[in-house]
């Protein structure tokens, strides 16, 4: 494989690949319906997975549901997801969400990407993960991992998120983005991390660009 192999075929490799490094694609977010996956998925903005984790047991403990989540004080949801960090702004939009949901939603969560997008505290990336992984829709969240190895392993020259999620989905199978969301991200985590591969390193980095000389620089999300 070498720079001048088409992005459809590195995109393919890499699926093939990445299919045998991880076969099983559990959720990382500790969760039991789409509710709390949708609480748990805001708390993990800027925060890691594993300390999300520690969190939410202590949360759902007090409020599971928009309905026991909306008779907590806002401050008392802050103080609960303090660790996870932007506490004052998470704890505000939880409860801010929770209220929509009983008010416009019989308190369920949609499974509409659009209605979601519009909940406090809920972008893009928030609502994919949800839709993806809460109610099996074809989505690809494109986290900062992916993001980054995106661009190291040429599949995209977006500037941005949104753009490198376009050039994702025009090079995957769609019935594959869930999968693969996830499987980016446990590869960028387990072998491809920001200060531990540039683009030299890593086994699929290696195995496509045996002839790379210089480390990478790619644009931050």
């Amino acid at each position: 494989m070498s720079l001048s192999t088409s992005k459809l075929e590195r995109a393919a490799f890499i699926h093939k690949k990445l299919d045998e490094f991880f076969p099983e694609t559990p959720i990382p977010l500790d969760h039991k319906d789409p509710y709390t996956l949708l609480i748990a998925v805001l708390l993990s903005a800027q925060c890691t997975d594993v300390r999300v984790n520690q969190v939410t047991p202590h949360l759902f403990k007090q409020a599971d549901s928009p309905k026991k989540m909306v008779q907590l004080k806002i401050s008392e949801i802050e103080n609960i997801v303090r660790p996870c960090g932007l506490a004052p702004r998470k704890a505000k939009a939880i409860h801010g969400l929770s209220q929509i949901l009983l008010d416009k939603f019989n308190g369920e969560v949609p499974n509409d990407i659009i209605e979601l997008e519009k909940l406090p505290g809920v972008g893009h990336k928030t609502a994919s993960v949800v839709m993806a992984q809460a109610f099996g829709v074809p989505a690809f969240p494109v986290d900062t991992h992916i993001h980054r190895l995106a661009q190291i392993w040429k599949l995209t020259n977006g500037k941005n998120v949104k753009e490198t999620e376009k050039d994702l989905k025009r090079l995957f199978p769609e019935e594959a983005w869930n999968d693969l969301h996830l499987q980016i991200i446990f590869y960028g985590r387990e072998y491809c991390q920001a200060r531990g591969c540039d683009g030299l390193r890593c086994v699929l980095c290696k195995k496509m660009y045996p002839d790379r000389k210089r480390a990478i620089s790619y644009n931050k999300a």
